[in-house]
């Protein structure tokens, strides 16, 4: 791949994920083109392999425009999630390497600490560092086939700004989580670990859910 298909992937993927392209937003090539400062032909492998993420939908006539997502979507995303996760955090504490665990004692510490301020900024940091929290334990479970089928569903999160929607309690309560998982990983406890992140991963849907029925707007 070139320097500058990989350029374009990681600028729309970007742009997808902080927001500044938003679902439902149709994807001209041209305009991306001039946007990115690169010809169409970098653009359009990059809109295929974010459609391949599930980041892009192709609509007949339409072109490709940013995924949106229903609520039967989201419910069976964070299902497979949780699945994925899980199975993933037990590989990982049999495999994690010991010199990863205060790394993740430092990403539980920071959140906590943005928590506290719960303002929109914070907790678009908070999304930030539990999405490379996730990814270290990831990373740790050492497997390079989980690691090809989880960004279709890890990253629908940080598209929907999922944070943005916790109260002081549920947020309380993932950061707990954060801290149960760690332990579990510390001590080599592959049950434990995934059911923690099983747990964690299904209050987040149920969270989201909850405040897409309050406010369909979102």
């Amino acid at each position: 791949m070139t320097n500058a298909a990989e350029g374009a992937y990681e600028a729309l993927r970007s742009a997808i994920l902080n927001g500044s392209i938003r679902p439902r937003e149709r994807l001209g090539e041209m305009e991306l083109s001039q946007q990115f400062g690169v010809s169409r032909t970098p653009i359009r492998e990059a809109i295929r392999r974010l459609s391949a993420e599930g980041l892009v939908v192709f609509q007949p006539n339409r072109g490709a425009r940013v995924a949106e997502w229903s609520l039967t979507d989201l419910q069976e995303i964070y299902e497979i999630r949780a699945r994925l996760e899980s199975y993933g955090a037990a590989l990982a504490a049999k495999r994690i390497e010991p010199e990863l665990l205060p790394k993740l004692d430092e990403l539980c510490d920071r959140m906590e600490a943005e928590a506290e301020r719960m303002t929109p900024h914070s907790l678009d940091r908070i999304a930030d560092l539990n999405a490379e929290l996730h990814g270290l334990v990831m990373k740790a479970a050492a497997s390079p086939r989980l690691a090809s089928l989880l960004p279709a569903v890890v990253e629908v999160p940080l598209v929907v700004r999922a944070f943005r929607l916790y109260t002081p309690e549920s947020l309380a309560r993932s950061m707990g989580h954060h801290r149960d998982l760690v332990a579990a990983l510390r001590s080599g406890d592959a049950e434990w670990a995934a059911s923690t992140m099983r747990s964690h991963v299904l209050a987040a849907r149920t969270v989201l859910l909850e405040a897409m029925v309050a406010r369909p707007d979102l």
